[in-house]
């Protein structure tokens, strides 16, 4: 049976909140003024903790991950735990040093690109962002370090996405990634009214089917949405399915992403998850102990609440594709792990009920 994690269940960190931009849509409110980090010495355990526990891919970001002193500490003890490394950044730090350390064992580095040049730095609140990090991507290329673009899709942008993936293949990227705008961070203030609707996203997901089409023999294109119908037909993969199921399995293979915030707070799913689910903080626990713990304790609820989610979409006049993820995570600010009665004895909804 499928679940949520797929082949690759991945550990997203963010180790530092500084960033050289102060962007509209930064979920973790990241900002030049902004200090606070979690040292390699908390994080190297943790990471070989989380690979003990299933986990295969880490994925840094931030704020910049690139001004993170201790980042290629970070991704050594990462690849020495085996485990495949990605950063996310703006792009715009990639000169040769840091370039030099991220060749030795970052496997994928994934480059924030919000739209043609002008969207771009209406978003990045910088004039000038696209030119400097498109002048970046020649010595990327010499690096031979394998990379690809992440777009943020919102309410006004669906179709520049053509002209994303047309300029992702001309740099020679491998990867497009989109990702919908959410209502969380600095984007509550900055970005109102942006957050794709229903329709959006459903024109993203046909515009995502197409340009794959076009591009099938060189460019990968992913998008973090789910159609309704998809999630009709494979519910397990969005966590819908009883406790008892999972008790052959890694705890890599029934939560993932797990992630490490700049606080030292484990979270599932997204950085920000209300505390009340939060699995602990690294400062004080270590990962298994914490896992052990909320296995026992929150899990249950945890798939109570996925559920509750996932019977409210099949009951309504459901949007044709949706942010899963963020629909949990609302979810889970109106509901504390208490506030949940036990839902698991309900019937799952397949496709054509």
């Amino acid at each position: 049976m499928q679940g949520p994690a797929g082949k690759y269940p991945t550990l997203q960190v963010h180790p530092y909140r500084r960033c050289n931009l102060r962007c509209l849509h930064c979920y973790t409110n990241s900002a030049p003024e902004v200090s606070e980090r979690l040292d390699s010495h908390v994080l190297r355990p943790a990471v070989a903790d989380a690979a003990s526990l299933g986990y295969r891919v880490m994925s840094v970001s931030g704020g910049e991950p690139l001004l993170y002193s201790d980042l290629g500490d970070l991704l050594q003890a990462a690849r020495a735990a085996g485990m495949v490394t990605t950063v996310t950044t703006n792009g715009m730090l990639l000169d040769e040093r840091r370039l030099e350390v991220l060749s030795r064992d970052c496997n994928l580095i994934a480059v924030s690109l919000d739209g043609v040049p002008e969207s771009h730095d209406f978003i990045r609140g910088a004039a000038g962002a696209f030119d400097r990090m498109s002048a970046r991507l020649d010595g990327l290329r010499r690096s031979r370090i394998p990379f690809g673009f992440i777009f943020t899709l919102t309410f006004h942008n669906v179709h520049e996405l053509d002209w994303v993936a047309r300029f992702a293949v001309e740099q020679g990227a491998s990867l497009l990634q989109l990702h919908p705008l959410e209502p969380v961070g600095r984007a509550v203030d900055e970005m109102d009214g942006s957050v794709p609707d229903g329709e959006e996203n459903a024109a993203a997901v046909f515009e995502v089917l197409r340009l794959r089409e076009q591009y099938r023999d060189v460019l990968e294109i992913q998008v973090d949405l789910a159609t309704v119908p998809a999630l009709l037909e494979h519910p397990t993969r969005v966590f819908v399915r009883d406790a008892a199921l999972c008790g052959e399995q890694s705890v890599a293979e029934v939560i993932s992403p797990l992630v490490i915030e700049t606080s030292g707070a484990v979270s599932p799913l997204q950085y920000g998850f209300p505390s009340s689910w939060s699995w602990g903080n690294i400062k004080d626990r270590r990962l298994p102990d914490m896992a052990g713990s909320w296995l026992a304790h929150r899990y249950p609820a945890f798939l109570d609440l996925c559920r509750m989610v996932y019977d409210d979409l099949v009951a309504t006049d459901a949007e044709p594709a949706v942010n899963w993820y963020h629909m949990v995570n609302r979810a889970a600010a109106a509901h504390a792990p208490s506030d949940l009665q036990d839902r698991q004895a309900r019937p799952v909804a397949r496709a054509g009920a």
